[in-house]
């Protein structure tokens, strides 16, 4: 502890420790480890490395005192509690739209956490260390240690021998370097926060954010005003491959005491839709051009921290939105929405988040998700500017290329970009034991039937639901398990054995396909289309039918869907209709967010396997067979006349989204899996 000149022994305990004990050869041997460490430590200034060799210790002339004792003071280390460090107060005074502010931060306790934590000045590599005094241990040995000084290769040294002392401001500058000035302790209260100088720092730099950006002013708190109490949420920011970068701490409003018409009005917010994300990946493969990525550090401020000691009793108003009041997204997509249109910016006639920028023949998206943003060009200079003009107003972290969004892993490549969620997967089979399980080639037994099982064993409902709830999230990048995960999703009400082993069986198949990616190729046509398919009566608790689809462009696979029908068709004619005008309902929504990015399209193919379902399409009379079929499903009917969509036949066999609508074999699974665009990492 350079700094403070004590050993944290001395800093916890008061008094040096007796260390009369490393006489004992035993510990004596980790002595001259820790002195041969400092030697390498010294090795890039000096250039020189001391050996010794021949050491021997005379291991009979201490006595069991000794030994004892030296083993008692690291016991007593070892059991000295982290809660003897002082602790800060708990409770929070907040302002109210006024809100209140946790007093945990002040500076006394602020100091205090600091002495455990590396200085900003102090240097790696120049510590006082009595191990370095070699002579005065020496003599305690029976044969003496030989040493020898020789010029060590140069080219052997890491890194440049001329570099001055490494502090940790400038080694925080390096990514792979940054990591070790990270906790990687998430703590559960404040209370734990506030023994970590990491996490005393990010909850320094919120605070100052706000200072910053004038988000609140100390009033007194005044009668009728409603005070909306604040808490801190701690979250450590990860990368593609779940390496911790940053302590990141949110001084968050609880927004759940606000009151409807009283503390708030609308608070409606629009967000990407992730098919809108994939769709605007499957473009920039097809113009070959770079996604970026940029995050928002204070998103919400444009729409609190410590108690002043000079007005204790005072709150904080709030002028900006903060996280977690209702009204906060609301507040930040205005904002955003204003910036943008000033800038010369289009908002997306039918997705919000999307915007647009034309200059020339070059065109710029844009598409937002909250604080996260990406965009893209294949003009390089306005992806430059866009970033320019979003620093000059918003405190922004450029994160670079596209890698990590939402969740999904993306690799952008020459040969195209690909999409998955591999250390997701990854994380799942941990959490929930089933790292070593038997993979499966299929999600869906084929001869297993699901129902209600009302005599089955029961199971832990909240594990059930929350392995239903990570499948639904892992179906942003696979769509062959979407079939399984929807149909054990049925039973989360009163889940029996006989469910929970289904939804094994997806994560044993997930454990043999874990790399499976979505893959869209560079040169593929821009061609859009889509396939429908229904099971009849395919459920067995209430005999409806099932609806699948899936709609590329190209060879890029956009979106696809599975839903049970909300009415029992008394046909597989009426089932197939039905499932088509959902596939037209989608195709049609991709028409129109394509005419945002210049691209018109009309007669759309739809490829399905009943020829029943086309001719109905394509036949105006209301026949016997048709005359019960609800009206809002004749709009496929209408949308067919119109010439924006076209349905064609396809052979059962080549039915891609069948993998929607059934339990299928390997091979077929295999077959589809290939033609849905997906390869293995």
């Amino acid at each position: 502890m350079e700094m403070h000149k004590k050993t944290p022994y001395e800093m916890l305990k008061g008094r040096k420790p007796d260390v009369s004990f490393f006489t004992c050869s035993d510990v004596f041997a980790i002595f001259l480890i820790s002195v041969t460490q400092d030697q390498n430590l010294n090795l890039r200034l000096t250039k020189c490395i001391e050996e010794s060799i021949h050491v021997k210790f005379d291991e009979e002339s201490y006595t069991d005192e000794k030994v004892t004792h030296s083993s008692s003071i690291f016991q007593e280390l070892l059991s000295c509690p982290y809660d003897e460090v002082p602790h800060a107060e708990d409770e929070a005074t907040i302002s109210d739209s006024i809100v209140s502010v946790p007093s945990s931060l002040n500076q006394d306790t602020a100091t205090r956490s600091s002495i455990n934590s590396l200085g900003a000045d102090e240097t790696l590599e120049d510590e006082d260390s009595p191990a370095t005094d070699n002579s005065s241990v020496s003599n305690s040995l029976e044969s003496a240690s030989v040493s020898e000084h020789r010029y060590h290769p140069v080219d052997q040294i890491i890194g440049n021998i001329h570099d001055g002392v490494r502090t940790r401001s400038r080694v925080s500058n390096n990514f792979c370097m940054y990591v070790n000035f990270v906790s990687m302790i998430l703590p559960d209260k404040i209370h734990s926060a506030l023994q970590d100088a990491d996490w005393i720092k990010a909850m320094k730099e919120e605070l100052n954010e706000f200072e910053r950006h004038k988000v609140w002013t100390l009033v007194p708190i005044s009668s009728g005003k409603t005070i909306t109490r604040t808490h801190w949420v701690y979250r450590n920011k990860v990368d593609k491959d779940g390496i911790i970068t940053r302590n990141k701490a949110r001084l968050v409003a609880q927004g759940f005491t606000q009151i409807e018409s009283i503390d708030y009005g609308e608070t409606f917010a629009p967000v990407a839709r992730i098919e809108a994300i994939r769709l605007f990946l499957a473009y920039a493969s097809y113009m070959n051009f770079i996604v970026y990525q940029m995050d928002v550090k204070t998103a919400f401020l444009h729409a609190p921290g410590f108690i002043d000691k000079d007005h204790p009793d005072y709150v904080y108003r709030l002028y900006k939105a903060v996280y977690g009041l209702k009204q906060a997204p609301r507040t930040w997509y205005e904002t955003l929405t204003t910036y943008l249109l000033e800038n010369g910016y289009g908002r997306g006639a039918i997705d919000n988040t999307l915007f647009i920028k034309n200059k020339g023949s070059d065109m710029i998206l844009v598409q937002i998700y909250v604080d996260d943003i990406i965009f893209g060009s294949p003009n390089e200079k306005l992806s430059k500017e866009f970033a320019e003009i979003m620093s000059e107003r918003f405190e922004m972290s450029m994160i670079g290329k596209m890698t990590f969004f939402l969740g999904l892993e993306v690799q952008q490549q020459r040969s195209g970009i690909s999409i998955c969620q591999s250390k997701y997967i990854s994380d799942l089979l941990v959490k929930y034991s089933l790292s070593d399980c038997k993979p499966t080639s299929t999600p869906v037994s084929k001869t297993d039937k699901m129902h209600a099982d009302p005599t089955g064993t029961d199971v832990n409902h909240s594990l059930y639901r929350g392995m239903i709830g990570s499948l639904l999230y892992l179906t942003a990048s696979r769509p062959d398990i979407m079939f399984g995960t929807i149909l054990c999703a049925r039973f989360q009400a009163n889940p029996k054995e006989s469910h929970l082993m289904a939804v094994k069986r997806i994560f044993r198949y997930l454990k043999g396909t874990q790399n499976l990616a979505l893959w869209y190729p560079r040169d593929s046509a821009f061609e859009l289309f889509g396939y429908t398919d229904s099971d009849y009566a395919r459920c067995y608790l209430d005999k409806k039918s099932m609806s699948g689809g899936c709609h590329f462009l190209g060879n890029h696979l956009i979106s696809w869907s599975r839903k049970k029908q909300t009415s029992i068709a008394i046909s597989t004619a009426e089932a197939e209709y039905v499932a088509a005008g959902r596939c037209c309902a989608q195709l049609l929504w991709i028409q129109n967010q394509l005419l945002d990015y210049g691209i018109k399209f009309s007669k759309t193919p739809i490829y399905c396997d009943n020829t029943s379902s086309i001719q109905i399409t394509q036949n105006p009379v209301q026949h016997s067979k048709t005359k019960h079929i609800e009206i809002r499903h004749h709009f496929i009917r209408d949308n067919v006349e119109k010439g924006k969509v076209v349905l064609e036949h396809v052979k059962t066999s080549e039915q891609l989204a069948d993998i929607f609508t059934k339990a299928l074999d390997s091979q077929t699974t295999a077959y589809i899996i290939g033609e849905l665009g997906m390869i293995t990492l």
